[in-house]
């Protein structure tokens, strides 16, 4: 037995002035000072005041949100007692928000015991909103959780299908002011999220259209929405895809190049998109020594002309690296400015860490331990994976 969750999604241009039409009293947005800055707060703010709300808004999310940040948050939504909850701005923003609506309503939980087999019964005091401004994490449309604890330097999964937003709103104008970079790793990680959402062992019939679908369209129009910011086709075709991708791998899961993100991103800082996307194409070629199956079928789906088997497993890892040099993303851990030496010794604990994230649980080839140092070091330095 499987389960899709959906939030109700409204999107295309326009798509925020479905907040004229909520009906509540109060609206907590959980944003960062950045998005503050760039008035994309006021347009939701703004919209939430026509439709009655009053409105607060909590601005100190930061990347990489820790629980220490999150419970912060709580004690502003105790104080404020909102029925809205909006979450605004990439996956972190939305991360504490969907963190801090399960805290608020339910004070009696720590953050680590937000997951999958605890009963939450939510929407007793508040419903949430998901907005995103950036094309890629598809937090928007997710259940999943991410939340750093500081004290031991490690990210954590967290999360319930009783946490997915209420309502998504995907409205490419307010992802339209992204700059190059952020474009290029937000998607990056939209399309880490179809690649393994297609390939994980636990994919679905409902899950595979929308993972190929977002892969197709990452792959045609990344670089032009990169080259061209103003570019509002590309701009709207990857927030659907990143939206596509998102509903795909979060009725799915995610995989190996995810677990071994999370350990890469806790102990350098890498942005969470950059990590995956870096990371991917090794993952992939891991899998071609043994399990090429859903890779290779995946490259079929893609029209690239491989065929089936470890060749064809090996030009979509080949292929994704064309596509991350296209657009300035680098393709190994060095390129991304990381001294070798630091991640040698930080080697131990980034695989504890891959080993204790449950996104390697659907990995289509398990690694053993000296497998993924060996993988993690493939990735370091930018060598092919022939074990």
């Amino acid at each position: 037995m499987w389960y899709f969750v959906a939030p109700e999604i409204v999107f295309g241009k326009g798509a925020l002035q479905a907040l004229d039409e909520l009906v509540g009293q109060r609206g907590l947005v959980i944003t960062d000072a950045r998005l503050v800055e760039l008035g994309l707060v006021d347009r939701v703010t703004s919209r939430l005041a026509r439709a009655g709300l009053e409105v607060r808004v909590f601005d100190q999310v930061r990347p990489d949100p820790t629980v220490e940040l999150v419970q912060r948050g709580v004690v502003m939504a105790q104080e404020f007692e909102p029925d809205w909850i909006v979450g605004l701005g990439g996956g972190s923003p939305m991360d504490a928000a969907k963190a801090i609506w399960v805290l608020y309503e339910r004070p009696d939980l720590e953050a680590a015991e937000i997951n999958p087999l605890v009963e939450l019964r939510l929407r007793q005091k508040a419903r949430l909103i998901t907005i995103p401004t950036t094309s890629g994490t598809g937090a928007e449309v997710t259940w999943a959780i991410v939340l750093t604890d500081a004290g031991e330097g490690r990210k954590m999964g967290l999360g319930n299908r009783e946490n997915v937003a209420d309502l998504a709103v995907v409205d490419p104008l307010m992802a339209a002011g992204m700059p190059p970079v952020l474009t290029a790793d937000t998607g990056m990680d939209a399309l880490v999220h179809a690649v393994e959402g297609y390939t994980c062992t636990w994919h679905t019939d409902l899950t595979d259209g929308l993972c190929v679908k977002a892969a197709r369209d990452i792959f045609r129009y990344l670089p032009r929405a990169v080259q061209e910011g103003n570019d509002m086709e590309a701009r709207e075709r990857m927030h659907n895809a990143a939206t596509g991708a998102g509903l795909g791998f979060g009725n799915a899961w995610a995989s190996l190049a995810h677990a071994m993100g999370h350990a890469l991103g806790a102990a350098f800082h890498v942005s969470h998109g950059r990590a995956v996307g870096i990371l991917l194409p090794y993952t992939i070629e891991f899998a071609a020594c043994e399990s090429p199956g859903r890779f290779a079928e995946l490259a079929d789906r893609l029209g690239l002309e491989a065929g089936s088997g470890e060749g064809g497993c090996r030009e979509l890892a080949e292929r994704i690296r064309e596509l991350a040099r296209q657009i300035g993303s680098p393709t190994n851990v060095a390129e991304a400015g990381i001294d070798l030496e630091a991640c040698e010794a930080r080697l131990e604990k980034m695989v504890d860490d891959a080993f204790n994230d449950s996104q390697i649980l659907t990995a289509p080839r398990s690694p053993t331990y000296d497998e993924l140092a060996q993988l993690f070091r493939c990735a370091f330095e930018g060598r092919d994976v022939d074990f």
